[in-house]
């Protein structure tokens, strides 16, 4: 099978890719999700004319003349309405968001009226009749605010709350089950052996998948055997999306494919013109989108940053996927590429005039985690690229992981 381009292999991973299913979650647990339907609000806002500052609500008619005389007859406070009905000549004490009383039709700031017992007096040119809001200036019952698509982030959130909805409409979250493979392999906090390693990549998986908005869900480690592997592929059999890590070569030892393919996966692809990551799979197993990442930790995090959060946007139904490249200068050179695309781990900086800085890693070897801890950045090689020297332009994938 040959090698598929990095942006044909993203192609067939997203196509299909349809939002999840909706789900109803209350507010204080949707920020980021993503509205599966239309949101109209169920009362209107503000519900009456409301006083937006202190001061007495009165007839704009008994203030045309400077000064004014009123008599105080009541008062109006945020919750608590007054009753009666302003007349000719009279007023009420209000505050910041009661209802203006009926008759009312003017607030005098207090600053501008004098209290005298039950009286007030209004200066001459104090006056401004734009202190009520009016009822419905902000939104009315059955307005639509919010569109389906939309990200809830705390502006969305805040106006959902206001337009009277407790819980919301949104696409439901994938799984993404992730399982480790090799008998190499023990948990992070067990000793290994002299011929073990600790298996890492699940936990920076996991990390990036929580972020990216999903819901990862760790299968822990299955042996190079073909039973450990079907018993491990099998509780996963719920998931949106099953991540493999290692084993997915054709070694001896590497079963992933063909246990994944006894059990019914229909293979997409195998290995990608990429660096690092080319040996990928991909394919689906029922409903299931299956993506096998290689074992070393630097392609496995690479991989998933090109394809499985792109993958993870599309299922939420966000309209934007994984950060787009910048363009950035070089710091250092760098030799020609070879002939597959290559995503070299980078630092970048911006100098005092905002120019974007980028400085290539010293070492690019895939199993080197210390390096890709300290990157903030991928800097995309072309296949056959040439050699760049230091101030050339480059691609460069933030690392917003």
């Amino acid at each position: 099978m040959p090698l598929l381009s990095v942006d044909e292999a993203l192609d067939r991973i997203l196509a299909g890719a349809d939002p999840l299913p909706a789900e109803r979650t209350p507010l204080l647990e949707a920020a980021q999700r993503v509205l599966a339907e239309d949101v109209r609000a169920t009362l209107t806002q503000p519900p009456f004319d409301a006083s937006a500052m202190d001061g007495y609500a009165a007839r704009a008619a008994d203030l045309a003349v400077l000064p004014a005389r009123l008599q105080l007859i009541g008062e109006a406070r945020a919750g608590q309405a007054f009753a009666g009905l302003v007349g000719p000549g009279e007023c009420t004490r209000i505050f910041t968001g009661a209802p203006v009383p009926a008759g009312a039709d003017a607030v005098v700031i207090q600053e501008n009226a004098e209290l005298n017992g039950s009286t007030i007096t209004v200066a001459e040119g104090t006056v401004d009749f734009d202190h009520i809001r009016p009822r419905g200036g902000d939104f009315t019952e059955n307005q639509v605010l919010l569109s389906s698509g939309r990200v809830l982030d705390a502006r969305a959130l805040l106006l959902a709350a206001a337009m009277g909805h407790g819980t919301l409409a949104v696409h439901r979250k994938p799984v993404v089950a992730i399982l480790a493979t090799g008998d190499e392999l023990v948990e992070p906090g067990i000793q290994p052996g002299p011929d073990q390693i600790v298996s890492s990549n699940p936990y920076g998986l996991a990390a990036m998948i929580a972020a990216a908005g999903a819901r990862p869900r760790l299968l822990g480690i299955a042996a190079d055997t073909r039973a450990a592997l079907e018993e491990k592929i099998a509780a996963a059999a719920d998931a949106d999306i099953l991540l493999t890590t290692g084993g997915a070569s054709v070694g001896d030892h590497d079963l992933v494919g063909p246990v994944l393919r006894s059990r019914g996966m229909d293979l997409d692809f195998w290995k990608i013109a990429m660096r690092p990551g080319k040996p990928m799979l991909f394919g689906r197993l029922g409903a299931q989108r299956v993506l096998g990442l290689p074992g070393n930790p630097v392609a496995a995090m690479v991989c998933a940053r090109i394809f499985l959060l792109p993958l993870i946007d599309k299922l939420l139904g966000r309209q934007a996927s994984a950060s787009p490249p910048q363009r950035a200068l070089l710091t250092n050179a760098t030799g020609k590429n070879g002939p597959r695309q290559h995503y070299m781990r980078a630092v970048t900086s911006r100098d005092a005039g905002g120019q974007l800085h980028v400085t290539l890693q010293p070492s690019q070897d895939s199993s080197l985690v210390r390096l890709l801890a300290a990157s903030n950045a991928l800097v995309v090689r072309m296949a056959n690229d040439p050699p760049l020297p230091a101030g050339a332009e480059v691609d460069v994938l933030p690392l917003d992981f």
